[in-house]
């Protein structure tokens, strides 16, 4: 069957987990700025959406598509990592020196290629800045001022806000990379992935990686945020609010469900697919 009941996919997850943590630094990063990149071009394939049919739901919709690219090319996207890399550690697969290795890699290579695509879209959109104005340019400074003098005004509660955002939005992220594993087929795949991520963004969520090419690039187009605005109420309290969402929401709570599954799902799989011979008539 295509379909890979939850004990099956759950270890599947936990020994990609492994494998990830065995990846060099030069892989690491390489996947990383390929997956930040792929990442800001379905950001921006988004709000293009958005912009020209002036229906975010729209743009949510299409948003899934870098996520699509990333998981089947088997790239490096730390929020995704945030419950694969923990999830690995409960099953005891790796040693949590393994798992800091991974996600701190993992990060530094998807802010320089966000970062880096953030560059590259600038120099597009603005025509290399002689141009300053337009509905797109508006669009990424509104968000990115959104994302965090909006938080800045509110103090405490806005730290707050950020990071249950951040949690809400990686539990779905997660859920989506998760979700990668259900089916052996491309199609399936796609399909299984596509919907928490389109949750995600549809809800306007915070995503560390995403926010790791918007917020930049907003600064970079005259946006009335400084680069401290940006780390102190967005990156920091993003990042960490994804790591809760993915490790508490998705990676900890379907190995706890899962824990003896796969064993017992692999066993009634073979009883199901057993062929009875038929009695001589």
């Amino acid at each position: 069957m295509d379909y890979i009941k939850p004990g099956q996919l759950v270890e599947d997850v936990a020994k990609t987990g492994a494998y990830k943590a065995s990846l060099s630094i030069k892989d690491l990063l390489i996947k990383g700025g390929l997956a930040g990149a792929y990442l800001g071009f379905a950001t921006t394939l988004a709000f293009t959406a958005a912009t020209e049919t002036k229906l975010g739901i729209v743009g949510a919709f299409v948003f899934p598509v870098g996520f699509v690219l990333i998981l089947l090319l088997g790239l490096e996207l730390v929020t995704g990592n945030f419950a694969m890399l923990p999830l690995a550690r409960l099953r005891g697969l790796i040693s949590c020196k393994d798992v800091f290795y991974n996600l701190y890699w993992a990060f530094i290579g998807n802010l320089l290629g966000s970062f880096f695509y953030g560059i590259l879209f600038y120099i597009t959109l603005t025509k290399l800045g002689h141009v300053t104005e337009g509905a797109m340019i508006e669009k990424i400074i509104a968000v990115a001022e959104g994302k965090t003098i909006a938080y800045k005004s509110l103090g405490s509660d806005g730290m707050i806000l950020s990071v249950t955002k951040a949690i809400l939005c990686n539990w779905m992220v997660t859920l989506g990379a998760f979700m990668a594993f259900v089916s052996n087929s491309v199609i399936g795949k796609i399909a299984a992935m596509w919907l928490p991520v389109f949750i995600f963004f549809a809800h306007g969520f915070e995503h560390a990686v995403v926010n790791m090419f918007v917020l930049p690039t907003a600064i970079l187009m005259g946006a009335d945020i400084t680069v401290t605005d940006w780390w102190v109420w967005n990156q920091i309290p993003v990042t960490i609010g994804n790591f809760i969402g993915g490790f508490i929401f998705t990676g900890l709570s379907l190995h706890l469900v899962n824990k003896n599954k796969s064993r017992t799902e692999n066993n009634l799989s073979i009883v199901t697919n057993t062929q009875v011979p038929k009695s001589d008539v």
